[in-house]
């Protein structure tokens, strides 16, 4: 029979065994894709990430020993999944903390438009994942589960009017109407798809960021930076 101290080893070591998997860059970013987003194949994972397949392949293999990963086959192409929800929360909670004991303040230059620049017609950079965190945290936007890209509205809506928009109105047509999209430099999601392009629609439109000179960059305005703060305290920590 097992006694605490033995139930105290399983435990470190399943924390240690995690830790391992998750300290090399290559498995940690295709948990954290397929956390995001969804199932891929290894030939999307290959090309999102542009590592070898064979590489690629010995890595998958290490994150379905260690139950971080399933796969699935269908037809003649093999699907890999996040292989817990839980999961899901432990990337988020670590990219969190790295995020905010390792991002510069934003009165300081970001390479690559890391402060606020779009990927696509929607915001991202720190701009686009607090965004994000924060229509979760205050329950308009339900989190990613690892089940697919596509995010679903919450109950409380409130968020979306502080910020402009009214989620209610939208009209995607044959578009995804809100999706969860992996920004690489953060670690974290942005809001994409028909929401997220209305979210950056209305912080133009209320003059809160401008278009910067690089065709990507976001330039986050004076009255911008006094409104934001109230919304999204971190952004500007």
């Amino acid at each position: 029979m097992s006694g605490p101290g033995d139930r105290g080893e399983i435990v470190q070591s399943a924390i240690t065994g995690l830790a391992r998997e998750l300290s090399d860059p290559v498995r940690l970013t295709t948990l954290q894709i397929l956390a995001t987003e969804g199932p891929h194949t290894m030939v999307q994972l290959a090309d999102m990430l542009r590592v070898p397949a064979p590489r690629l392949g010995n890595h998958l293999a290490r994150l379905r020993a260690a139950g971080l990963v399933t796969v699935e086959h269908v037809g003649r192409h093999a699907l890999y999944r996040i292989g817990a929800s839980d999961v899901v929360d432990v990337l988020t909670a670590l990219a969190r903390y790295a995020g905010s004991n390792a991002l510069l303040p934003p009165d300081r230059a970001e390479p690559n438009g890391a402060v606020a620049r779009t990927c696509y017609d929607h915001a991202a950079g720190r701009l686009g994942v607090r965004i994000f965190a924060m229509l979760v945290d205050r329950g308009a936007l339900q989190p990613p589960d690892g089940s697919g890209p596509d995010l679903a509205l919450g109950d409380d809506l409130s968020a979306y009017h502080d910020l402009g928009v009214d989620p209610t109105a939208i009209d995607p047509g044959r578009r995804r109407f809100a999706l969860a999209c992996l920004d690489r430099a953060q670690r974290l999601p942005h809001v994409g798809g028909s929401l997220g392009q209305q979210i950056l629609h209305a912080l133009l439109a209320r003059d809160w960021v401008r278009r910067g000179s690089g065709p990507r960059d976001l330039v986050v305005t004076p009255d911008g930076r006094q409104h934001l703060s109230r919304l999204l305290p971190a952004f500007l920590d």
